[in-house]
């Protein structure tokens, strides 16, 4: 599948993750970056992370009202299906962090430079390459500095 890479202005935009582990907050750390305020839903994090608004609790039906962008990155298949159903009611975009069969959009790699930013997403199969790929794209975007 060809994936059309789009470019948004997330500032101030709401997103929800529901998950708290290492996917989760490294994908709120990287919409932090670009100026989302990002909720987390989970009973626990990995490590703290300043920034977001921490719902220390479960997934609850309702916790996606009024968000931009919806990310399920629980460690439950069962809880990951509950955020999809909640999203596409909604009509928000949806990112499954364990099946990108089922995904609106795909999170990508993000590689910045001065002034500069790219996106770098595989195909699924070869998860090496993607992030070989982007590191080489971020050593290209620090020569151009």
């Amino acid at each position: 599948m060809n994936r059309f890479p789009l470019f948004i202005d997330l500032t101030g935009k709401p997103v929800t993750i529901v998950g708290g582990g290492k996917i989760g907050l490294r994908r709120a750390e990287v919409l932090l970056r670009f100026g989302a305020r990002v909720t987390v839903v989970s009973p626990a994090l990995d490590h703290p992370l300043e920034g977001i608004i921490h719902r220390s609790r479960p997934y609850e039906a309702g916790d996606l009202e009024g968000a931009f962008l919806a990310i399920a990155a629980a460690d439950s298949a069962a809880v990951n299906s509950a955020v999809e159903s909640e999203a596409r009611r909604l009509g928000i975009l949806f990112n499954r962090a364990d099946d990108q069969r089922r995904c609106d959009f795909f999170f990508p790699a993000v590689c910045e430079g001065e002034g500069l930013i790219a996106g770098v997403v595989g195909d699924g199969r070869d998860h090496h390459k993607t992030a070989e790929a982007a590191r080489r794209i971020r050593k290209t975007l620090e020569e151009l500095s």
